[in-house]
């Protein structure tokens, strides 16, 4: 059965924060990704997760975007993803890992992706996006039985992990059951009206547009959830619900006066946005 995703996630999930608070408390998220080629993708997610709130924000990508990073978001840290040692110890000391945006498909970025799957803990948040996903199929690897492990692909991503190709996409038992199959806890499957599969529980979005069909959206969103479940501690599920339901409302609202909505813009909105939520408590 398929409920629709409403505005009331966002106001039982962002909470106002505690005056007695430090930025440990609000989630350390690493995020690797951001080939030579596709170096924006990291930096448009790294610009969501620290405007959707994360405490500590660490970069791991090529060292070509290190300039632009700090330029753009100086509150990222960075790691130059090529510094295996680096890598394996900010894995270990990071309470979200996403992994994907601008990632590549060259052995490099593979061998991330195994180091990754093999690296995190059941303590940790895992977040698989874009590249990492392709590379996924490609190589025939399972998700990590270990973390608690959500998946945003788009429909073609979807049909190349899960073999349902887009025409059987309808038939949500189908997507369910290959979610099992696949070990993961959630499943984003970003579409016209996105759905939200997990644990007796299907939800969709019934706001957004075309004038988010654009390159960087999925990055954004992919930030934005890492953002969200490093902080928003108590309900997994329900920090990626609200994390999906703010970055579409936020488009919508932008639409009225774009006509396209530019994933960077979203990513700076988010701070106001989430701001307007907690001040209705």
């Amino acid at each position: 059965m398929v409920s629709e995703l409403k505005s009331d996630i966002l106001h039982e999930v962002i909470l106002r924060r505690p005056d007695q608070s430090h930025k440990g408390d609000y989630g350390r998220v690493l995020l690797i990704g951001g080939s030579v080629q596709f170096g924006g993708a990291i930096l448009m997610a790294s610009q969501a997760s620290i405007g959707a709130g994360a405490g500590l924000t660490t970069v791991a990508t090529d060292r070509a975007n290190l300039t632009a990073l700090h330029a753009r978001t100086p509150e990222a840290m960075f790691i130059d993803w090529q510094d295996g040692d680096q890598v394996v110890k900010n894995i270990e000391k990071s309470d979200v890992i996403v992994i994907g945006p601008g990632l590549g498909t060259d052995q490099q970025a593979v061998d991330l992706v195994k180091r990754v799957f093999a690296t995190v803990t059941q303590e940790q948040i895992l977040v698989v996006d874009g590249s990492a996903l392709t590379i996924m199929a490609e190589n025939h690897l399972m998700f990590p039985r270990k973390p608690y492990t959500i998946a945003t692909p788009h429909q073609m991503e979807w049909a190349r992990l899960s073999g349902i190709q887009l025409n059987y996409q309808t038939e949500h038992q189908l997507n369910e059951v290959q979610r099992q199959i696949l070990n993961l806890d959630v499943l984003v499957l970003k579409q016209h009206h996105t759905l939200i599969y997990a644990q007796n529980e299907l939800r969709q979005l019934m706001i957004g547009g075309a004038y988010q069909a654009t390159g960087g959206m999925g990055d954004v969103l992919a930030g934005t959830i890492g953002g969200f479940v490093g902080q928003f501690k108590n309900n997994h599920l329900k920090a990626v619900e609200a994390a999906v339901y703010a970055h579409s409302m936020i488009a919508q609202e932008m639409a009225s006066h774009s006509y396209v909505v530019k994933p960077s813009f979203i990513a700076d909105a988010l701070p106001n946005y989430m701001a307007r939520i907690q001040s209705n408590l």
